[in-house]
């Protein structure tokens, strides 16, 4: 109580009270060796000094005494860097189990932001599986065509390949930011494919019109006048999607590590949605109509709709 001081009355100013600390003077406690020759009297009445009857010293110990659930806690820190976050924690989980015998009554467990990761993880295990059942769904009710929706949905695996090469160019670790990235650009990769189809079906219906029943459309044909309608609007969309996103890429500050993580897997996605819309997309969607409308197989008889 010397050293540390005890409250031994209060000071009443108005409304406010103040508690009036009483202790030692800083000279008689500010170091071991001023402690232990405090002057101390016995019983008998013989002057002796704190250092006479206990030891005195210098040791650090814990700022505060934390608990949780009714369980004493003692944190410790980790900075992780050059390192994603999940394949340390993994890691480090497998070292302590080798290596480290707890005793009795003790456990480890591992937060922070690890913990924070797992729980998104889990919510994202449920939110993707049924953001792409909606997709598919919307799609059906759109197309009515199984093959139209592969179609479209074609383009998303083509989209991650994109995504998934920029952060490996750019050393990203896999984080939850990159999962909210990618199921953004799913969505604008999905909405590009239902743009560059539709046109397709619908240069295709005007040219059957056209040829009349006993006559096949010229497919290349069809190609050229759908894609061709569609060329600008998706050039348009994946450009300025890239545009609006360079800033954040290339920005600094607060939250701006956050922000390019969401932002890379889209700048690299449109990158390949692009090439794949106006060049692969048209390419499979005339071998599926050569096998839908004329039975005709790669490697089958040609004709100019090949």
């Amino acid at each position: 109580s010397a050293i540390g001081g005890a409250d031994v009355t209060q000071i009443v100013e108005g409304r406010e009270r103040f508690p009036v600390n009483l202790r030692y003077p800083a000279a008689y406690r500010s170091s071991p060796e001023a402690l232990r020759v405090l002057p101390l009297v016995t019983a008998d009445g013989a002057d002796i000094t704190l250092g006479d009857v206990a030891e005195v010293y210098t040791e650090a110990g814990p700022p505060a005494i934390k608990s949780e659930n009714a369980r004493l806690q003692g944190w410790t820190y980790v900075d992780i860097e050059h390192r994603d976050l999940a394949g340390y924690v993994e890691e480090a989980k497998r070292v302590v189990a080798e290596q480290v015998e707890l005793p009795p009554g003790y456990s480890i467990a591992w937060s922070g932001q690890y913990e924070y990761m797992v729980r998104a993880s889990e919510r994202l295990a449920v939110i993707v599986p049924v953001t792409l059942a909606i997709i598919v769904l919307l799609l059906w009710m759109n197309f009515r065509s199984v093959i139209d929706v592969g179609l479209i949905l074609f383009t998303v695996p083509f989209a991650l390949v994109g995504g998934v090469l920029l952060i490996w160019r750019l050393g990203y670790d896999l984080s939850v930011a990159m999962g909210v990235g990618f199921i953004a650009l799913a969505g604008v990769a999905v909405e590009i494919g239902v743009l560059m189809v539709a046109y397709l079906n619908s240069a295709l219906r005007e040219a059957r019109a056209v040829a009349g029943p006993e006559r096949r459309p010229d497919l290349l044909a069809v190609v050229r006048e759908g894609a061709g309608r569609r060329l600008r609007p998706i050039l348009m969309t994946s450009i300025s999607t890239i545009a609006g996103l360079i800033p954040i890429m290339i920005g600094s500050g607060v939250g701006s590590e956050v922000m390019q993580r969401i932002a890379a897997p889209m700048v690299g996605g449109m990158v390949s949605t692009l090439v794949l819309t106006l060049l692969v997309l048209p390419s499979a969607w005339v071998l599926v109509q050569r096998v839908r409308l004329y039975g005709v197989r790669p490697g089958g008889s040609g004709g100019s709709s090949w």
